[in-house]
């Protein structure tokens, strides 16, 4: 009863905010008076027996501009720097601490008021959520987070999730900081990227694909062509050569539309020395085949349990695109082109308190004598907690010949992979 109370004075604010012609953003004074103005004329009703009367008009008051002028029952959670993802579902927001703990919003509100807010985070983007498109992804806060929302009639109700990336600027170093990475491991994977290997990162939601990444584009000599794809923008590692591209959803007519693929499909004729991926999940991954002839190295991110399973779904991605070539093909082409994958899991701590992100283990590709994928472990790590260790295996002879070349007079591939830390 009292959300319908504060609903129906919400309406009746917003259309006289509407009928008069008012920006609230921009008039919040004028915003004000006219909320003063319904709050009493609401109260006088209520006490002529028209209605309930309000126990703290105050209150609803307060509450009434903040979902007016700002983010309503969001603002607050937008705002604080430990808060990793928001998830809005009908009138219920909860949010996922930076320390693993979900939480209920303290602020109450309506599914209506929560979809005023996610319509003026898009308002500020080239997306649009209605009837016609009722999925949507954006970048919203200044390129600080990624909205995912949906609506009836695909969502029994309004669904979305925020997630805050604004500190995903990785680095090896701070992966190691982090417990991710040991000193090895980083130089092998630094090694890597200056001899323009092709890497695949894979994991679960949440596993910290994005981060990785960043960290592995950070390794990239300057002087090498950095293209990177994504369907929304998270990565932000400053290029000194290259640039970032982001996917558009269609305009209004339907035209206009440039998804991923096409993304991917432009950099092969851009001279990249390196084609990046943010997240493969369809027909983009058929793209990166032609990558591999080219001649130019490879990095992405893909949901996977394992990272055998990741190769197996690349390939399936690369198969949706619907180009009639056989899977052992795509599985071939694949094969040959990539030259480690790294997967990572997520887990609580072992106080409970916070979110562990390890990589679990770095395989290298090897040749197969069957048409399948044969991978080799460089470093693994037996348990979520457990070190990383290397396993005593040297990556195949092609990538050892190219990480040799890159590597500083002195310092063999086994040094690389069991002294630690290598000062480039």
């Amino acid at each position: 009863m009292k959300s319908d109370v504060y609903e129906s004075l919400r309406r009746e604010a917003l259309e006289r905010i509407d009928g008069k012609g008012i920006d609230p953003e921009v008039d919040v004074e004028a915003v004000k008076e006219l909320v003063e103005t319904t709050v009493d004329e609401y109260q006088s009703r209520a006490h002529l027996g028209v209605g309930r009367s309000l126990v703290d008009p105050g209150s609803t008051l307060d509450r009434l501009l903040h979902s007016l002028t700002g983010r309503g029952p969001l603002a607050q959670l937008l705002e604080r720097d430990d808060i990793e993802e928001v998830f809005v579902e009908g009138d219920q927001v909860t949010y996922l601490e930076a320390g693993g703990s979900l939480r209920a919003s303290p602020v109450p509100t309506t599914e209506a008021e929560s979809r005023t807010t996610i319509d003026q985070l898009i308002a500020a983007t080239d997306r649009r959520l209605d009837a016609s498109n009722p999925i949507v992804q954006a970048r919203i806060l200044n390129g600080t987070a990624r909205l995912t929302a949906v609506i009836p009639p695909v969502g029994d109700h309004l669904s979305a999730t925020i997630r805050r990336y604004a500190l995903r600027r990785q680095t090896m170093d701070s992966l190691v900081g982090l417990g991710s990475l040991t000193w090895s491991a980083a130089s092998f994977l630094e090694a890597a990227m200056k001899s323009s290997a092709s890497i695949v990162v894979s994991g679960s939601p949440g596993a910290g694909k994005t981060s990785f990444l960043s960290a592995l584009i950070s390794a990239v000599p300057s002087s090498h062509c950095v293209r990177a794809c994504e369907e929304v923008r998270e990565l932000h590692v400053p290029l000194v050569h290259g640039s970032y591209y982001e996917a558009r959803a269609a305009a209004l007519d339907g035209t206009g539309e440039i998804n991923l693929r096409d993304l991917v499909k432009v950099t092969l004729a851009m001279r990249p020395d390196l084609i990046v991926v943010g997240e493969v999940r369809g027909a983009e991954a058929f793209e990166l085949t032609r990558a591999a002839n080219a001649g130019c190295g490879m990095a992405c991110t893909i949901h996977a349990n394992s990272a055998s399973d990741a190769l197996n779904a690349l390939v399936n991605a690369a198969l949706m695109a619907g180009e009639n070539v056989p899977e052992r093909v795509v599985q071939k082409v694949f094969a040959s082109s990539v030259d480690l994958v790294v997967h990572l899991e997520r887990g609580q701590s072992d106080s409970g308190t916070s979110i562990k992100r390890e990589t679990m283990e770095i395989r290298a590709m090897v040749p197969s004598l069957h048409d399948d994928f044969s991978t080799e472990p460089l470093f693994a790590r037996e348990q979520l907690g457990a070190p990383l260790k290397w396993t005593g295996a040297l990556p195949p002879d092609d990538l050892s010949r190219r990480l040799e070349a890159v590597l500083p007079a002195g310092h063999t591939i086994s040094d690389l992979m069991s002294e630690g830390r290598i000062e480039w």
